[in-house]
């Protein structure tokens, strides 16, 4: 609450979302919030509606009933639906979805020439999304010449560059190996804290929802079971244990 009494709305309001496959009940009156600036993990096995709630809020797919909102622009609400370009996310999925034929500056600045920022202005900003993820020497290399990691790197600096009010992760690192898998969570934990995004990261891993959230939605059969708030400050990390 600020200094006048008054409360922000949440970054991310979902109000009583049912969505539904072939007349099956995927999502069952889903309700939560998302504090501006804060991380919340959407944690349960295959097919609990994770990933379709995270489509939801991608406009990827339209809810059978109820409300989302962004702050205080309303995304869905009955027949009504704001375009998915129209959103202000960025989006990392599980398969990375970098261009084959692009190298890595190019993939990186794509959002940026959609919005028609200068090409000076590009270059600036893809050298300093790339440093944050620490590719800032892979500018000119072709996807197929990175590693898993490397890949999925260039898609986080794709997904910042606009500099969105929203992040959007499907199961990220879901195709790393283990190690690189730990390795890459802290760093991406501590660049979202960095930023302060607001942001929703769909996963099965414990670990990386622990790592990573603010606060862990338990999703189970299309119902979010329970919500718990984690103690972000007080963890222990490599670089302070």
């Amino acid at each position: 609450m600020s200094e006048n009494g008054f409360t922000p709305p949440a970054a991310i309001r979902v109000e009583n979302v049912f969505h539904y496959f072939s007349a099956n009940p995927v999502l069952n009156n889903i309700c939560l919030e998302v504090p501006k600036g804060t991380i919340m993990a959407l944690l349960g096995p295959s097919g609990c509606g994770k990933s379709t709630l995270l489509k939801l809020l991608a406009g990827l797919l339209h809810p059978g009933a109820g409300r989302l909102f962004f702050g205080e622009q309303k995304v869905v609400d009955g027949r009504f639906s704001l375009p998915p370009e129209k959103r202000d996310l960025g989006m990392v999925f599980q398969d990375y979805a970098l261009w084959p034929h692009m190298t890595v500056a190019q993939n990186v600045a794509f959002p940026l020439r959609m919005r028609g920022v200068t090409a000076k202005s590009r270059r600036l900003r893809v050298l300093e999304a790339l440093d944050r993820v620490g590719l800032a020497d892979f500018s000119q290399r072709q996807p197929a010449e990175l590693s898993g990691g490397q890949q999925q790197r260039v898609a986080l600096a794709r997904a910042i560059i606009a500099e969105p009010q929203i992040l959007l992760f499907d199961e990220p690192l879901s195709n790393l190996d283990r190690n690189l898998r730990e390795s890459l969570c802290e760093e991406m934990a501590a660049l979202l804290r960095q930023l302060g995004t607001t942001a929703v990261y769909v996963t099965h891993d414990p670990h990386e929802a622990q790592t990573l959230a603010h606060s862990i939605a338990h999703m189970n059969q299309g119902a979010i079971e329970r919500i718990d708030q984690l103690d972000v400050v007080s963890r222990v990390t490599p670089f302070v244990a």
